[in-house]
């Protein structure tokens, strides 16, 4: 099957799967009003793919079947590649302001980048490298949706998984002719309530050791699977909202997080990626090549999410003439600088592309790493920024139902700004809240910080990959030179004295 349509991506979410939110099971997350939001986005993005002013940027002949497929699944081979690829994660993130950050382009890129490294999965046994291509092809072909799930559950978080008091982290308990037998818990599976499949991959270092081999396992198995099972946070979606314009991102872009659930699950042996090995847990993102693709989409997302706090910011100033002022202007400024330093990193990534272990064409590692240390702190920034922007008005702006009703004529007179009407002020203020302000809100924040990993780690580990050597040298080098001119220059005076 090629790309799919929205109504196909809906009636696929119909398959029994087992949500659980609020204290109750969610038999349908298309129509529930807690997920139907998200859902009907999701739908919207399959369906960019198929607009014949689109279909060119976002998707590509299939090199198995030939029909088109997403261009998130291409095998970048060329640094041409890397910029198309780019251009369609940038349309999937444009339409959602950068706040649907695990739409499908994201694991479908993480995928795309360890399959090309297929050959590292097979050293022990080369039906794992052959699975994971496997696998690839069969989601590029049927256009999947993905969840993946890393970590193991915060329980003592001083002692490794295999020492744990309680035993509650996913883990196998038990080989079948049929496959393996996964029990226990992993987090944080975003976007579980609208993917076809979860990617279960490992993340946080495993010691090599017998006791610690159970938990060291990849696999992908679909979301309705016997077995497996999701509890959901509570929605950020404001279900008693008067308009659907009071809250527009939140309504439509609350990806959902969760905690996955493996009882007794059975995962057959052509699903299973990783078995038992530790050794080929450790540091595969980096190892194979995936992550610099990884955080090219990533980086691709941010700066969609810097441009539309800009455009944000810009608005809300223009339409109470805040511009005027100099330290207004700054705080825009600051915004301008959070979006051109993300677009420049990413061009530099590609600009310094190069052939990557897995045969990729592969993004320049630093430049994202930077992005992707420096970005959370950029986007709090932004939304302090439109806090301060906004001010009172952010506080008081009305329900954008308040314009038909009882107190119309209030609103449309006391409502208004120096360059706006009521309903154009209300919206934007509204859209500004849900941005900076709500609960969605801080949700984004939130998941900036750890979207890509618990910082301070993610801090140890760019120290530990930066090559600091040449850096050292040129420092000792440098005293090494001072030190022998300023030698010279003693002896000559010493052998010339003045005065």
């Amino acid at each position: 099957m090629p790309i799919r349509t929205g109504k196909e991506f809906l009636e696929a979410m119909r398959d029994g799967r087992r949500i659980f939110m609020d204290g109750e099971r969610i038999e349908d997350v298309t129509t529930d009003p807690r997920f139907a939001g998200a859902a009907r986005t999701m739908a919207e993005l399959y369906d960019m793919q198929h607009d014949p002013a689109l279909i060119e940027r976002m998707t590509f002949p299939s090199p198995s079947s030939g029909k088109r497929v997403g261009l998130s699944f291409i095998e970048p081979k060329t640094v041409d590649d890397l910029i198309r690829r780019r251009g369609m994660v940038k349309i999937w993130m444009d339409a959602t302001c950068g706040m649907f950050g695990r739409s499908p382009d994201f694991l479908n890129i993480m995928l795309t980048g360890l399959a090309a490294a297929a050959p590292e999965f097979g050293h022990r046994d080369q039906r794992f490298a052959d699975n994971i291509r496997a696998y690839h092809v069969e989601a590029r072909e049927r256009d999947l949706a993905m969840t993946h799930t890393l970590l193991n559950p915060q329980v003592d978080r001083s002692r490794p998984v295999e020492r744990q008091e309680k035993d509650l982290a996913a883990k196998i308990t038990r080989e079948t002719d049929r496959g393996i037998v996964i029990t226990g818990a992993r987090m944080v599976s975003t976007l579980c309530a609208y993917s076809d499949d979860i990617l279960v991959m490992p993340s946080t270092f495993l010691a090599s050791s017998e006791e610690a081999a159970p938990y060291a396992f990849g696999f992908a198995i679909p979301v309705a699977t016997p077995g497996l099972r999701f509890v959901c946070r509570p929605t950020v979606v404001h279900q008693n909202a008067a308009s659907a314009m009071d809250y527009p991102l939140s309504s439509r872009l609350d990806e959902q997080d969760a905690m996955a659930i493996f009882d007794n699950v059975l995962v057959p042996w052509e699903r299973v990626f990783i078995h038992r090995d530790p050794e080929l847990c450790n540091g595969l993102f980096n190892r194979t090549g995936a992550m610099p693709q990884v955080m090219h989409q990533t980086s691709t997302k941010n700066l969609a999410k810097a441009e539309y706090m800009m455009a944000l910011g810009f608005a809300i100033a223009r339409s109470t003439n805040i511009d005027a002022h100099l330290h207004v202007q700054g705080l825009l400024a600051e915004l301008i600088q959070h979006a051109e330093f993300v677009r420049s990193c990413l061009r530099a990534s590609e600009a310094d592309a190069a052939i990557g272990p897995s045969g990729l064409m592969t993004p320049a590692a630093m430049p994202l790493w930077t992005v992707r240390m420096m970005f959370p702190p950029m986007f709090i920034r932004a939304c302090e920024i439109i806090q301060i922007l906004g001010a009172g008005g952010l506080v008081s702006v009305p329900s954008y139902a308040e314009l038909s009703g009882p107190a119309a004529a209030d609103v449309a007179a006391y409502a208004q700004a120096a360059n706006a009407d009521a309903p154009t002020r209300v919206k934007l203020f509204r859209l500004a809240f849900d941005t900076a302000v709500s609960s969605f809100s801080g949700r984004q924040q939130l998941y900036e910080r750890y979207y890509s990993g618990d910082p301070v780690r993610l801090a140890g580990a760019l120290y530990a990959l930066y090559d600091k050597a040449p850096h050292v040298e040129r420092v000792h080098a440098m005293l090494d030179e001072l030190e022998r001119k300023y030698g010279v220059l003693r002896d000559a005076l010493s052998e010339h004295p003045t005065g």
